[in-house]
């Protein structure tokens, strides 16, 4: 019979229980019968007026006392204001001690001088923590002139307190926000002071924040992105609120801060996921709340917890890109079509031979990601390592080791008139230029990748062996096809052994000058690691275009740095004489002297 009493209910209202629940809670709310969202009454239950009752004052005291926490005495201000006090004093004393660069403010000073000349570079991490390194020491009299080479360098005149000062500032607020935070969860003044004190007197925590580094400026958006969660979770009984959404955008604007400065901000991201997760799933059973409710909740926090820390990201890098315009030691990372926006660039505003052509002299780039220029210099690959024959490598950066000339089979170019042209089909062999040695392949195992063959300088005055032919694969092409210079995809197949020329992206040991290792690939699938196109082409006796069409979008270039950063994370690793430990090795540690 209850069964049949349910769903004829159901048919004639077209509502479920649960949602007829859901409505009659709301409409308790419009008419003034006020209930606590967190226990709410269980409907048909004779107790309900009572234990809501109860339920309402035991939430309204849990609030009154946590809000109490902040104001309850001026002796919690005193607090506050000893714990501001000792931690930015023991943070700025002695700032500018010692005089000279320490550990690696050579590269976090020298990255802020960067943006202050606004010079391209590359680093691993976003770019957020190095800009405001750069403004500070730009706001306070620093003229980007130090050359940051090496620990112990004197900073004699040069002004590095502001960016010291930055950093010290920033970390001072650590112990204060823990101050804060442990407060507010404890609703202890004591615990609080403990947890406080513990940083303010800690030396790592000292020493890290009175440098120049990225550390003090991530931990203070960690720090700062938690307290505005907990800040947030505290005003869950008056939603949507001025304060409400204060501490909602503040905790997006935090996450996007740590994540801009570090990529291990994603941790503090899940953290606050979670918590957002387990907060909508509680408003969920809520049956208080109307669905609309709900929904209005489950867009606020799409709104500052992922719209507007994305926004913010995004900001970050547009700035970044807008402020460094100018070429520098970072190009060679980056494509041919990114360099090409970079003033000072040889790609910029660049004009050139359209086609390639023979007697060339060209520079050959690898299109993967921070894939390389092939290279060659004189030292030879070790015993055991192949060929003893000349080394061929895919180096980062331009230099002169970058040059190969572009000849026919046998040296016939004419010399005189108009160069041919080179095709797609063609058969070519390519000599550096430095070296006057030929790219070489044969059939001995690659240095790093195993079933790929070596790649070497052979000859001697551009003489070799029929090992040193390449035929020219333009990727899409047909047979006749011309090779545009930055625009053709190009493919280089050895004519003896069949295998395509390929950087495998494997850092080649201490031998190879730490350069990107180039095989011959038997696998011939089309990869960019097996792609690669004329970047700089020289030949006075070809007329000159502009090549201004190859500009990227910013979209494009925002994708490509967020690959070759996470590309060079991937290839970092600790040095062989570095002291290193692992956090297990730490009990047992010792320091023999």
């Amino acid at each position: 019979m209850a069964t049949q009493d349910r769903l004829t209910q159901w048919n004639s209202t077209g509502e479920t229980p649960s949602l007829r629940n859901r409505k009659n809670f709301s409409s308790s709310e419009k008419t003034g019968v006020s209930e606590d969202k967190n226990c709410p009454p269980v409907p048909g239950d004779d107790t309900q007026s009572s234990n809501g009752t109860l339920a309402q004052s035991e939430a309204r005291e849990r609030v009154s006392n946590r809000e109490s926490v902040a104001v309850e005495s001026p002796s919690a201000a005193v607090l506050l204001m000893l714990v501001v006090g000792l931690s930015f004093s023991t943070r700025l004393y002695k700032i500018t001690e010692p005089p000279h660069v320490c550990w690696d403010e050579t590269h976090f000073g020298k990255m802020g001088s960067y943006y202050i000349n606004r010079t391209f570079f590359f680093d691993v991490h976003p770019p957020l923590g190095k800009m405001l390194i750069g403004l500070a020491g730009y706001m306070t009299g620093y003229d980007g002139t130090f050359p940051f080479v090496k620990p112990g360098d004197k900073y004699e005149h040069h002004s590095y307190a502001g960016m010291r000062g930055f950093c010290a500032v920033l970390g001072s607020c650590l112990p204060i926000f823990a101050y804060l935070l442990v407060r507010d969860l404890s609703q202890s003044h004591i615990a609080a002071l403990i947890t406080a004190t513990l940083l303010i007197f800690d030396t790592g925590c000292i020493t890290i924040s009175q440098y120049i580094l990225l550390d003090p400026i991530l931990m203070f958006f960690i720090m700062a992105a938690v307290l505005s969660m907990v800040k947030f979770n505290q005003l869950a009984h008056r939603p949507f609120t001025a304060s409400w959404w204060l501490w909602l955008l503040l905790t997006g604007t935090n996450l996007a801060g740590a994540f801009g400065v570090k990529f291990v901000g994603l941790f503090v991201i899940l953290l606050v996921g979670l918590n957002t997760v387990f907060d909508l799933w509680r408003l969920l059973g809520d049956l208080s709340l109307s669905l609309v409710d709900i929904v209005k909740h489950f867009l606020a926090r799409v709104v500052g917890l992922i719209l507007l820390p994305l926004f913010l990201y995004v900001t970050i890098f547009a700035v970044h890109f807008v402020v460094l315009n100018k070429s520098g030691q970072g190009d060679g990372f980056f494509s041919s079509a990114f360099q090409s926006r970079l003033i000072g660039n040889n790609l910029h505003n660049a004009s050139m031979p359209e086609y390639l052509s023979y007697g060339s002299t060209i520079t050959v780039k690898n299109l993967r990601i921070a894939g390389g220029y092939l290279h060659s210099h004189w030292h030879l690959y070790p015993e055991g390592v192949g060929a003893r024959q000349q080394q061929v490598t895919a180096y980062l950066h331009k230099d002169y080791n970058n040059l190969w000339r572009v000849h026919r089979p046998a040296d016939n170019e004419s010399q005189s008139g108009t160069p041919d042209l080179v095709r797609h089909g063609d058969i070519i062999r390519l000599e550096h230029k430095e070296t006057t040695r030929n790219l070489h392949s044969h059939l001995h195992e690659a240095p790093l990748t195993k079933k790929h063959f070596q790649v070497t300088g052979y000859g001697t005055n551009a003489t070799g062996d029929r090992n040193d032919l390449w035929q020219v694969e333009v990727c899409g092409g047909r047979k006749g096809d011309l090779v545009k210079v930055l625009r053709s995809k190009v493919r280089f197949l050895h004519r003896v052994t069949g295998c395509v020329l390929y950087s495998s992206g494997k850092t080649l040991p201490k031998w190879g000058w730490e350069q990107g290792e180039v095989t011959c690939s038997p696998y011939l699938k089309e990869t960019p690691s097996s792609q690669w196109n004329i970047e700089d082409h020289i030949n006075p006796k070809l007329p000159n275009i502009s090549l201004s069409v190859l500009k990227p979008h910013f979209l494009e270039i925002l994708l490509e740095s967020h690959i070759v950063m996470i590309r060079g994370n991937s290839g970092l690793k600790p040095k062989d004489n570095e002291m290193n430990s692992k956090p297990w090795h730490w009990p047992m540690n010792y320091q023999v002297h």
